[in-house]
């Protein structure tokens, strides 16, 4: 077993984005009127909804701003856009979509695109895919003469009854004659003529058989017969089609939609691969100077690729070497930092090492912090605009300054008491940097602070405040109102933030009316406070738990939970729940907000797995077995179940009483229906979801990591290129240096060190690329070019 899962090979995709606006909305059918538009816009992977914006009311020119991040858990053909519109009814009308074939997606990654929303037709709305099995035959007819048949066989897992099911089994086989040309004497094994077929395929259509309606149409999907070949079974699964292949007919113009797509598909092989390139990596901040690194290289070859840092900072976090590595990094930008007050406000490879790994190792605090106040914020909604020219007709300055005043100090308040849950890791980092400042700048007494600062408040507390969406500490993109209020409370956070560390006054504020608010707070508390936060979390004393760990909200949302059917005679069916996850314990409410019906222990949590369709014949279901009987739970869509899972097997993931083994499936009718044990306390049928220690940093996968920096170094071959050749010039030539554009773009102290570790990365890249090489030999079979086979072939 180990062996197979030490060869696998996993295809990994993920989907990051914004949908930024909608542009001139068509009309829609209903009794909307044009001025009274509400919309909202959808994701979807094929036809399973996976995303939701909130809708956006009364405009026909809606500014959305959501952005969106998931893994993609399943193979799909087309992701799609819908915009919808709300009617007098609430009832959802849709107003058009933008759909874009995943073999497309590369063409749009990381540039914002407007796009044409067409019309939403029911015959093009399709999903799923079908399994076909097809040869050609030579037979003799009754007459004695030859002749050609072609044999499809259906073979997809279904019961007997095929109402109530997406996954039907046919089991049926159709004989079809295949003419030829009359001239035809050959009486021996032939091939057929390919004139003769050149224009014959096979179409298959599926209809959802309606009782009391027309039957609906669910898709199609055509085969040439062309493909085929004698005596040779040909065996695919054949995505569906809409009719007619999804031909477009012209529409009145419905309006566009400006989106920003990243799609990424990882191909990782298995960790062997991967440990030459992993190992060189660590070895980075050992590596003297540290620009000679194979670390720094990366971040220098990539300046323009924010993205290209983020899997070298997941991988250093990992394996506990990020400090020694950021810290020496910055050493390097301190040396070429000629002003104190200058400190850290550029965008380099520290910076942006720094943003990352806060992001990563500060969710929790973030949560712990700021949550509680930006719900209320958000929930409460007061008017808190000051500045004169944007007042709206009726508002109170003072009463708005009053309401901005509170807000900032709940804030304010929040962050700086907040020292005792700065995460471990963040307070090495900021020891690091503020111990860096003072040894450059002995004689400034605020670099100490400015150092710790400029990353704390602007670029951490000052940036979730302002986008709290994007820290994962609001579902939604807020109103513009309150996006206003947060910009107003994030731009005083982060002045507020440097009176502690600058030595700057009230006159330097540009605007009059942030000046006159800012007499409201006393500076001088305001600056002790400030300065006794930076020093606790920056100081050499190791901080003391106080042994209670806040409950954080993990994550929580509405699902589908089967009735626990405790009553003999209980109808065991569906209701709505709303599912919540805390550090602590799981617990599901009738409605969000109310008391929680049942609570379960995360200690007392056994196993969280995936559930068998077949089990209630419903998608996307996941089991979380526990003391008592499993709780059943079907999540909204594939990316849900799949984050349900990923939360909920991290945070149980070392209790003491997880179990090895499974059922897949249910106890109905007196027995497992996966395995047929009769016995209700039978131990599973199958192993359980191989689970880690409980660190944060064993939370990142590394081989995809790496195979992310493998991918951003390749594509990246020319500029290591044009580096090597700068370090081989520079180490060989002795007269004065050559100026050379392309030189100049690159960071090299030791020209013989760095030539070193470039050949080096050279080697492992071009190792690794053989071994992509020859897991991509293997030949895929097609059913045809216009409908790729999904899944694997038998």
């Amino acid at each position: 077993m180990a062996e197979e899962d030490d060869a696998r090979i996993r295809i990994l995709q993920s989907l990051r984005g914004k949908i930024c606006e909608a542009k001139n909305l068509g009309p829609v059918s209903g009794p909307n009127r044009q001025r009274d538009l509400c919309t909202f816009c959808t994701i979807s992977l094929d036809q399973e909804e996976v995303f939701r914006t909130k809708v956006f009311d009364k405009s026909v020119s809606p500014f959305y701003g959501e952005d969106f991040y998931f893994e993609i858990p399943r193979p799909f053909q087309c992701l799609s856009f819908y915009v919808y519109a709300k009617s007098v009814f609430q009832r959802d009308l849709p107003v058009g979509k933008v759909s874009i074939r995943k073999d497309d997606l590369c063409k749009y990654s990381g540039k914002e695109h407007w796009f044409s929303l067409h019309p939403v037709d029911p015959n093009s709305e399709v999903q799923g895919k079908v399994h076909l099995e097809m040869r050609l035959n030579e037979v003799i007819t009754e007459n004695g003469s030859l002749g050609q048949h072609l044999v499809v066989r259906s073979d997809q897992k279904k019961t007997k009854v095929k109402k109530k099911t997406s996954n039907p089994q046919f089991e049926e086989t159709f004989f079809f004659e295949v003419t030829r040309s009359s001239s035809y004497s050959k009486k021996s094994h032939f091939q057929v003529e390919e004139e003769d077929i050149e224009k014959l395929e096979i179409k298959v259509d599926l209809w959802n058989n309606e009782n009391l309606a027309q039957d609906v149409f669910l898709g199609e999907t055509r085969v040439p017969v062309k493909i085929l070949r004698n005596d040779h079974i040909h065996k695919a699964w054949y995505l569906l089609q809409p009719k007619g292949n999804g031909s477009k007919s012209k529409s009145d113009d419905l309006g566009s939609l400006r989106l920003k797509l990243t799609y990424i598909e990882d191909t990782v092989l298995p960790s062997a691969c991967y440990t030459p390139l992993c190992n060189l990596l660590l070895k980075s901040p050992d590596v003297k100077p540290i620009s000679a690194s194979a670390a720094h290289i990366l971040g220098d070859i990539c300046r323009e690729r924010y993205e290209a840092v983020l899997p070298m900072v997941r991988l250093l976090l990992h394996h506990n070497r990020f400090v020694p590595f950021v810290s020496a990094v910055a050493a390097l930008e301190l040396d070429n930092t000629q002003e104190a007050n200058t400190i850290f406000r550029g965008n380099s490879l520290a910076t942006r090492c720094i943003d990352d790994m806060m992001k990563i190792v500060g969710k929790n605090y973030l949560a712990v912090t700021l949550k509680p106040v930006i719900d209320e914020i958000c929930d409460s909604n007061k008017a808190c605009e000051i500045d004169p020219n944007k007042l709206k007709e009726g508002d109170n300055v003072e009463v708005n300054k009053e309401n901005l005043q509170v807000y900032v100090q709940k804030v304010f308040s929040s962050i700086t008491q907040s020292s005792s849950s700065c995460p471990p890791l963040m307070c090495d980092v900021f020891r690091s940097l503020r111990h860096l400042a003072c040894k450059r700048f002995p004689g400034d007494p605020h670099v100490q602070y400015s150092a710790v600062s400029s990353f704390v408040f602007l670029r951490f507390f000052a940036v979730a405040v302002l986008s709290p969406h994007s820290f994962q500490l609001r579902s939604h993109h807020p109103d513009p109102e309150i996006s206003r209020t947060l910009t107003l409370i994030s731009k005083t956070i982060q002045t507020l933030g440097s009176w502690g560390s600058l030595s700057k006054k009230l006159s330097s504020f540009k605007e009059t009316y942030m000046y006159d608010f800012f007499k409201s707070f006393q500076e001088d508390k305001c600056i002790e406070k400030v300065k006794k936060f930076l020093d606790e979390i920056s100081s050499n004393v190791s901080k003391e738990s106080s042994g209670l760990e806040d409950a954080v909200v993990l994550k929580e949302g509405e699902v589908q939970k089967r009735a626990q059917g405790r009553k003999r005679l209980g109808k065991r069916n569906f209701k709505k729940r709303w599912l919540r996850v805390t550090n602590r314990e799981l617990s599901y409410h009738k409605h969000k907000g109310k008391e929680a019906l049942c609570t379960i222990s995360v200690k007392n949590i056994q196993a969280v797995e995936k559930l068998d369709e077949s089990a209630f014949n419903r998608k996307n279901m996941f089991q979380v077995v526990h003391s008592e009987k499993p709780l059943y739970v079907q999540a909204g869509n594939c990316v849900e179940a799949s984050e349900w899972l990923e939360v909920l097997g991290q945070v149980t993931r070392c209790n003491e009483g997880r179990l090895a083994t499974f059922h897949p499936s249910n106890y109905t009718s007196g027995s497992w229906q996966c395995c047929k044990s009769q016995s209700n306390s039978a131990p599973g049928c199958k192993p359980c979801t191989t689970t880690m220690l409980a660190n944060l940093q064993l939370d990142i996968d590394c081989d995809r990591e790496t195979e992310r920096i493998f991918s951003f170094l390749s594509s990246n071959d020319t500029k290591l290129q044009n580096m090597e050749d700068a370090c081989a010039s520079m180490a060989v030539y002795q007269g004065p240096q050559r100026e050379q554009e392309e030189y100049s773009k690159f960071t090299i102290q030791e020209p013989k060190e760095t030539f070193q570790t470039l050949k080096q990365l050279r080697n492992i890249m071009e190792e690794l690329q053989r071994q992509h090489n020859i897991r991509n030999d293997t030949a895929a079979q097609y059913g045809s070019l216009d409908n790729p086979i999904v899944g694997k072939t038998s």
